[in-house]
Formats: structure tokens, C-alpha cells, sequence
């Protein structure tokens, strides 16, 4: 069993007089065995994690890798050695710290150098290697440009890598009883176990703590913490034993909820929100439910900026919990410019009131004009009750342009809603009005104008691991819906449209942990360290549709499907696949079938993983007024993204089988 080391060698530059300087390099080569040792248990995590690879530590001209150095450098470094440990070592070895001291002399040179092989099997040992051959010897340089004290040359053989052979965790405090935590305590015991088999690296345990300790104090113990760890190395037999011991402290519960900060709004609407999100006085303390407390709050679209917190380092069992609000204006006004591939460029002009004078209604009003599409829409929504429903009304009207057709529809709606992250619901009646001019014959596509009544029924269902950038989990969103049309004799139909969206994470988990930059993020937004194959993921996306009426019933348009575009089938126009006409265009039909499957496959440089990935893909669809009709159209590309920070940015190029032409295809954030 191997002590544990302290830390690194003192950065700091010695006095100038030479027996000041030298007093410090002999308690320098004293005190640096009896830290760093034969071998290591754990060492300081600064040292396991190496720099990022555009920040070069000064070395010598006679390596390739680096930029020169300064004329006064009083010795030069000559390193052999593997790629993989290289770098770490130029970065972190002691002989670096010593190169620039303007007066350092030969005899002081000698004694780093008695001291380097140590130094450099510490390092060596955060990268696994514990049985290291090294040899260290000095060349004298002449001439011009030589550094004056030689060029010291290093050879490093690594040696066999260190595995870790097991990892155990030991439980104090009220978890290790608590038939309550037997989840929380097992889902500890599966973190610590993952390193097994793999390659032990110091930068891999501190992960692995850290993981563990994030684990411990999510729930119920936020006072939990870290009491011992051990990593045992067995260098003969290449083994590393793992040991954690965590002290969970009390169980703690959630207190009171306190609102500050809410002047405009009503402070009991704030409270109802994070009460719907789990946070109840008496529940165990989770990180996770403040966290989707303060996400639901701030989804009300009332503040500028919400903080739900508790200090647990009272004295008392219960946590009070703290919302701290930053509110908005009651009115905004907001103009927006964009574009898609689709429909061209973009302008939109939006104006709120979040809680109209007399009824206290959040009403939303907008206008938006495209380059295909106009569109104008009200909307108009309640306060949540306890059960978070929320009662709303809205009503719409689009200008839809469909090459040689024009649709022009309305729709009322007036229900009720139900939304939560994991699931949403919605009960509403409806009225449709659509009008289908063709543009080439200037006649009527139908006799007279449809329109239709229906009452509805809407599921969403959502299950990914992140609801900004999913990397495994599925959604399911179902809609139903019975109605009559309103011409003439009144015809009663039924209409269904369901959607389904996976992600299958391919390949085992990779070893190499994510960049700063990655694009898994947890709930509060910032980057998590964890682990994520490199072979990507396979997203598969099903959307099926059916609207079943007697033959002879005309329904209006906008209840009929269409299919093509960025967000369906790719390689084809927006609405481009549809029921063909004798004129060249398409209508709606009855029927709707589309299909994708995408390869999502991250992009690593230098063993890292960065924000872009590429993708390939082949999408399907088909529209028909019959089920024997159905015929699928074909798009395949390929794209790249890019995981901003406001979303996925993806840009694709797919080639239609059936129109035989390339199309560009842009598409910016994941909803579901």
C-alpha cells in the first residue's frame, strides 16, 4: 500500500543568494521523497488531468512540439518518449520549474536531476504506469545559442499499464440503515464499480469521486461528504484496489417555502409552481426537485431569472426553501428576423401581456410573414390550479402557399392543458374554416369553403436524458380526435396522428471523458463529466396519420395531411408530398406514413470530444386519401451539427429520389 501524495513540488522561484538557493534545493531533495514515494495511492488532481493542448509548457529547442525558448533558458530538455505520456510529463516535471533561474550552476543542476526519475514515476502514475524505465544524463552543448549548462536528455519506457482489479464503497452516517436510500446507496455502488477492468488513471478516480459524492448529496443527505479514499497499486501484479468510505450525514427534509421578490405577480402562483415540481414541506431534500422547481417556475415566462435554493448547513432537520425572483414587465413587444430553407427569410412581430387587467390572463399575440406562410394568432391562458391545469382559448389565421395552391384557414380552440417536462396532456374543441384556391385556373379546388367542429384529445410523453441535447431515451406524442363536418348534412369523422422519436446510444462507453464543450449538459445547463461512446447514436423517428370519414365527405384542408420539409422528409420542399393532381400540385390526403433513421456520430480530436458531430441519414414518406395508395418518397443526405448553446444546430444536405435534385435543409434546437 502506497502513501498518499501531499501535492506538487513549490512553484515558487528560490531567493536569489546562492546559499539561500541552495539551502532550498537540498530541503527540496529531502522533502520530495518522503512526498511523492516509490509509488503513488493518489495523487493531487491537478497533476492527473492533463493541460488543454493549445497551452505548451516551455521546453527545449530539441523538441519538435514546442515553441523555442528564451535565450537565458539555463538548460534545455531532450525528452524520448511515448505520444501519451509525453506531454503530461513536459508539462509537469520538476526540471521545468528551474530552467529560466538566471544563476542556477551545475551542481545545483546535478541535484534535480538526482531527484527527476522519482518525479517523473509520480506523474507516471496517474496515467498507470507503475513500472517505469527511465534514464536522465547530460549533454554538453558549445557554440553560439547553446544554453550554458547542456541539454538534459530524458528517456522514459512507460511500462505495462495498471488496471483497475476492484472498487469498494463503505457507508456511514444515516444512509447506511436507511431502507429508504437502498436505491440511492446501490446506484453509488454501480458508479464505483464502472472503472473495473479499465485502465487505472488518476484523472479517471477523481471523476469517479466526484460522480459518487454528486450521487450522495442529490438526495436526502446535502451534507454528505467524502470521509476516506484509497487507491491501493499493486505495481507487480499491475492492480489497482479502490477503497471510498462516505459519511451521509442526517437525512433533511424540505421546509417552508419562502417567496422573494414578487411584486407584480402573485407570490401564491410562484409557490403553486415549485410545489407541482415535487417541492413539498416534509419531502426529502433533492437536488432534482429544486432544480425542476426552479425550471417550471421560470417556464411561466413571468421572470427574468428564478433561484430556488436551501442552506443546508442549519441546524434544523428541515430545509426552509428559498425562491428568489427577478420579475418581468407586465407587456413586452418583441420584433424577430430569421429564416429557414423551407420558407425563406423571416419576420415576426409578438406582443404579451402577462396578465391582461380584470381576468389576469397571460395573452400572446403575434404576427409572422413568410415567404410561403402568413399567419396571425391570439392566444389566451389561465393560471395553473393545483392539479396544473390551466384553461386557455386561442384563435388563428394562415395563408398557406403550396405552389399552385392557396389555402386559407381559421381555427378557434378553447380547453385546457396539463404540461410538465416528463408528460402533457390537453382537452380542447376545435373549429376549422379552410378556403383552397388554385392559382393556375383561378377556380375553386372544392365547390364552396370547408369547415369542420371536433373535440380532441392530446398525449405528449417525454423520456430523454436531457431536453436540450438527447443522447438515449424516447417521446411519444399521440393526438385524437372525433368531429362533424358543418356543410350541408353534417358527416362525422375520426382523426389520429401519433409520433415517436428514439435514441439507441451505439457501442460500449468510452474511457475518454467529455470536453468542457460537450454537449451533455445537466438540468442546470452546465457540462457534466461523463462518458459517452464513440460510435454516437442511432435516432429513429415514426409518424403515422389517419383521418377516417365516408368517401364522399369533404373535410376541410388543414385536418388532411402533408409531408416534406426540414422537420419531415428531407430532400424535398415544405408540404411538397401530398395526393397529385391532374395540374402538377399536390393536395392533402387522408393518410400519412413517414419514417427516419439519422446517425448521430460525435467528432473527437485529440481524444477529446468536441461540440460537432456528423450525421447520415434516410428519410421516407408517403401521403394518400387511400391505404393502398400509400407510396413512399425517398430523401438520403448527409449533415453536420453543432451543439451551441442555445441548442443543436444542424445543417443538412439530402438528396429526393423522386424529384432527383439536392436541397438544403436547416434546423436549429430539439423540441418534442
Amino acid at each position: 500500500m502506497h502513501p498518499t501524495s501531499p501535492g506538487q513540488a513549490p512553484a515558487g522561484r528560490p531567493f536569489v543568494p546562492s546559499l539561500c538557493r541552495a539551502a532550498c534545493l537540498v530541503l527540496l531533495s529531502v522533502w520530495w521523497p518522503l512526498a511523492a514515494g516509490a509509488g503513488v495511492g493518489e495523487l493531487p488532481p491537478g497533476i492527473g488531468t492533463p493541460e488543454p493542448a493549445d497551452q505548451p509548457a516551455p521546453i527545449g529547442p530539441a523538441s519538435v512540439d514546442a515553441p523555442a525558448q528564451p535565450s537565458q533558458a539555463r538548460f534545455d530538455i531532450d525528452l524520448k518518449a511515448p505520444e501519451e505520456v509525453r506531454s503530461l510529463l513536459l508539462r509537469h516535471m520538476d526540471l521545468q520549474r528551474f530552467r529560466l533561474l538566471d544563476d542556477l550552476t551545475a551542481p545545483e543542476l546535478e541535484r534535480l536531476l538526482a531527484r527527476a526519475p522519482d518525479n517523473l514515476r509520480s506523474l507516471l502514475g496517474t496515467l498507470g504506469h507503475f513500472s517505469p524505465v527511465i534514464e536522465v544524463s547530460v549533454l554538453a552543448e558549445g557554440g553560439r545559442g547553446a544554453s550554458p549548462l547542456g541539454t538534459v536528455r530524458i528517456t522514459v519506457e512507460p511500462g505495462p499499464l495498471t488496471r483497475v482489479a476492484s472498487a469498494r464503497v463503505y457507508f456511514r452516517g444515516d444512509m447506511a440503515t436507511n431502507a429508504a436510500a437502498n436505491n440511492q446507496r446501490e446506484a453509488i455502488e454501480r458508479e464505483v464499480a464502472l472503472p473495473v477492468g479499465e485502465r487505472f488513471t488518476q484523472a479517471a478516480w477523481e471523476q469517479t469521486k466526484t460522480r459518487v459524492l454528486r450521487l450522495l448529496t442529490g438526495e436526502r443527505y446535502p451534507n454528505g461528504r467524502l470521509l476516506n479514499s484509497l487507491a491501493d497499486i499493486d505495481a507487480d501484479a499491475r492492480q489497482a484496489h479502490l477503497y471510498l468510505e462516505l459519511d451521509s450525514g442526517p437525512l433533511r427534509r424540505l421546509g417552508a417555502i419562502e417567496i422573494r421578490g414578487a411584486q407584480r405577480y402573485d407570490a401564491a402562483q410562484a409557490e403553486r409552481l415549485a410545489r407541482l415540481a415535487g417541492v413539498e414541506p416534509g419531502a426529502d431534500y433533492s437536488l432534482e426537485r429544486l432544480q425542476a422547481a426552479q425550471a417550471q417556475v421560470a417556464a411561466s415566462d413571468r421572470y427574468e431569472s428564478v433561484l430556488v435554493t436551501v442552506e443546508p448547513d442549519g441546524d434544523e432537520a428541515d430545509l426552509p426553501v428559498l425562491v428568489q425572483l427577478r420579475e418581468r414587465q407586465r407587456q413586452r413587444l418583441q420584433i424577430g428576423l430569421g429564416g429557414s430553407t423551407d420558407n425563406g427569410p423571416r419576420l415576426s412581430l409578438e406582443y404579451r401581456h402577462q396578465q391582461v387587467p380584470g381576468i389576469g390572463w397571460r395573452s400572446i399575440n403575434r404576427i409572422q410573414l413568410e415567404r410561403n406562410d402568413k399567419l396571425a394568432e391570439t392566444s389566451w391562458a389561465g393560471a395553473l390550479d393545483d392539479q396544473a391545469w390551466r384553461w386557455g382559448a386561442s384563435a388563428r389565421w394562415a395563408e398557406q402557399n403550396d405552389g399552385l395552391n392557396t389555402t386559407t384557414s381559421q381555427r378557434l380552440r378553447w380547453g385546457r392543458s396539463q404540461e410538465d417536462t416528463a408528460q402533457d396532456q390537453g382537452q380542447y374543441l376545435q373549429f376549422d374554416r379552410a378556403r383552397t384556391v388554385n392559382s393556375a385556373q383561378r377556380t375553386l379546388i372544392r365547390a364552396r369553403s370547408r369547415s369542420a367542429l371536433s373535440i380532441n384529445q392530446a398525449w405528449t410523453w417525454r423520456r430523454f436524458d436531457n431536453p436540450v441535447f438527447p443522447e438515449h431515451g424516447q417521446g411519444l406524442a399521440l393526438e385524437l380526435g372525433l368531429g362533424a363536418t358543418l356543410e350541408g348534412t353534417p358527416q362525422p369523422f375520426a382523426r389520429a396522428q401519433a409520433r415517436w422519436l428514439t435514441y439507441w446510444p451505439l457501442g460500449g462507453p468510452s474511457p475518454v471523458l467529455r470536453s468542457e464543450q460537450s454537449p451533455k449538459r445537466s438540468q442546470t445547463g452546465t457540462p457534466e463529466a461523463t462518458e459517452q461512446g464513440r460510435l454516437g447514436r442511432l435516432a429513429l423517428r415514426l409518424e403515422g396519420g389517419a383521418v377516417l370519414a365516408r368517401r364522399e365527405t369533404t373535410l376541410p384542408d388543414t385536418q388532411l395531411f402533408l409531408a416534406g420539409g426540414d422537420a419531415s422528409v428531407r430532400g424535398y420542399g415544405l408540404r411538397d408530398i401530398g395526393v397529385a393532381q391532374d395540374d402538377g400540385s399536390v393536395s392533402p390526403g387522408r393518410y400519412l406514413a413517414v419514417a427516419s433513421i439519422e446517425w448521430q456520430r460525435p467528432i473527437w480530436r485529440d481524444g477529446r470530444r468536441t461540440p460537432w458531430e456528423h450525421v447520415l441519414f434516410v428519410d421516407g414518406g408517403a401521403v394518400a386519401d387511400r391505404q393502398q395508395d400509400l407510396r413512399a418518397q425517398w430523401g438520403v443526405g448527409s449533415g453536420v451539427r453543432y451543439n451551441s448553446p442555445v441548442g443543436p444546430l444542424q445543417v443538412d444536405l439530402a438528396y429526393g429520389l423522386a424529384v432527383r435534385s439536392w436541397r438544403l435543409h436547416l434546423s436549429v434546437g430539439f423540441a418534442f
